[in-house]
């Protein structure tokens, strides 16, 4: 039975700024589908001798190894011919695959280069894969308990022929098997104070008799603790995972956001449309980009009124109402002028809650008292002001995006009573 995986993506411009592996992301998903775990990725240049390498190091521990790129006519491409070498199994041309790739060209009206016959070159006993979309075959090879997988790198290739594989080749293997995810967000703790927390909590589900696996990730803005249960029967671990949620969110309440896949913009506009409340927003810093993520998420219409960009010091007062005495005195980035200009966008926009954002994203800009990073996030809701300061690290784009994360979770936690 099939239950461990790796997956080696072979290609020297993968290891370049300039193009990205997709690939092992779609074929991690879809292997999970089925109760195949995924506990290795590598991405390894055109060379014989590191993907010899990486190629055993995977048949010793996996029990399916899927390999991605490298089945072109090229020199440099040489999945096939180390995948054989490794395997012991001689390569011989397979005159049906040389004839097809002939036709392709001579539909075009081309003569198919011998270099092409390379792809026809099969390891003796594996299964060829048809490629429609291109001239290079995929591959499965069984040899003993190892199931080795060869899929071509373009992903309109690799795609339709991965449905193949997984419908007659793998998944009759996996016993009915799959692995069921839930995913719990977090904001307001960083990822430490999130594994204070939740380690005491998901350290005894390992022992149990359905274990339940958890990662915990780091991103700008929210900590993403991912719950895994490998089992055959759905129902049982859908009921697992409801219990190991409801035990996070018992430890880590009222920080957590999202138990159910939702991004923090889709969490804070349903509680707005589920209270018909209305929110504006005032954006310095962020220039907007709370407001996007908000109309990122179709029907914010029923609760986003309006947003003003106030970038300068005289927008906040001509805009906003903000006071340039409070200016003078707190400075444009303080609680003092977060909350004047939350109480502006407020006011003109005659909605329920106001929001205000004012900082110093970077890379310049900062001073003793105030260094880059630092932002004011005010509120307005039921007539009462709301401020926090908060101190962001990373980039200009990063801090821009904390901030906004920062204003989207004030919203959620005044309109929810969590504040």
């Amino acid at each position: 039975m099939l239950h461990r995986a790796e997956i080696i993506a072979v290609g020297s411009e993968l290891l370049t700024p300039h193009r990205v592996d997709t690939n092992s992301l779609a074929i991690t998903q879809r292997l999970n589908d089925i109760g195949i775990d995924v506990r290795a990725k590598a991405i390894v240049g055109d060379d014989r001798g590191d993907l010899r390498a990486l190629f055993v190091q995977a048949l010793g521990r996996a029990d399916l190894i899927v390999l991605t790129g490298g089945l072109g006519p090229t020199e440099d491409d040489l999945t096939r011919e180390v995948v054989a070498e490794v395997l012991a199994l001689p390569l011989v041309e397979d005159e049906s695959i040389t004839a097809r790739i002939r036709r392709r060209f001579e539909r075009r009206g081309l003569r198919m280069p011998e270099i092409n016959r390379r792809q026809a070159m099969v390891p003796r006993g594996a299964a060829v894969l048809d490629n429609p979309n291109g001239t290079a075959p995929g591959l499965v090879i069984r040899r003993e308990d190892k199931t080795v997988v060869l899929l071509p790198g373009p992903p309109r290739e690799m795609k339709p022929m991965l449905d193949v594989v997984l419908r007659e080749h793998l998944e009759p293997r996996t016993a009915g098997m799959k692995v069921i995810r839930r995913v719990v967000r977090v904001s307001g703790r960083t990822e430490s104070h999130v594994e204070e927390a939740a380690q005491p909590v998901y350290s005894r589900w390992t022992a149990g008799q359905l274990p339940v696996s958890t990662t915990i990730l780091a991103s700008p803005g929210q900590i993403e603790l991912h719950l895994s249960v490998r089992s055959d029967d759905s129902r049982e671990a859908d009921s697992r995972l409801d219990d190991a949620v409801s035990e996070l969110v018992q430890a880590l309440a009222p920080d957590v956001f999202s138990v159910d896949g939702r991004t923090m913009e889709e969490v804070v506009g349903g509680l707005l449309r589920d209270r018909h409340l209305h929110v504006a927003l005032a954006e310095s810093c962020t220039g907007g980009l709370a407001t996007s993520r908000l109309t990122d998420v179709a029907g914010s219409s029923d609760y986003v009124e309006r947003a003003v960009v106030c970038y300068s010091n005289r927008s906040k007062v001509d805009l906003l109402g903000v006071l340039p005495e409070s200016i003078e005195a707190y400075g444009a980035v303080s609680d003092k002028v977060a909350i004047e200009m939350a109480r502006g966008v407020r006011a003109r926009a005659a909605v329920d809650v106001g929001v205000a954002i004012t900082g110093i994203a970077g890379p310049g800009g900062g001073r003793e008292g105030k260094p880059v990073g630092t932002v004011f996030v005010a509120a307005v809701w039921k007539g009462e002001p709301w401020a926090r300061r908060f101190q962001f690290p990373g980039s200009r784009e990063m801090i821009k995006f904390q901030a906004s994360q920062a204003a989207l979770d004030m919203i959620r936690r005044l309109v929810s009573g969590e504040s």
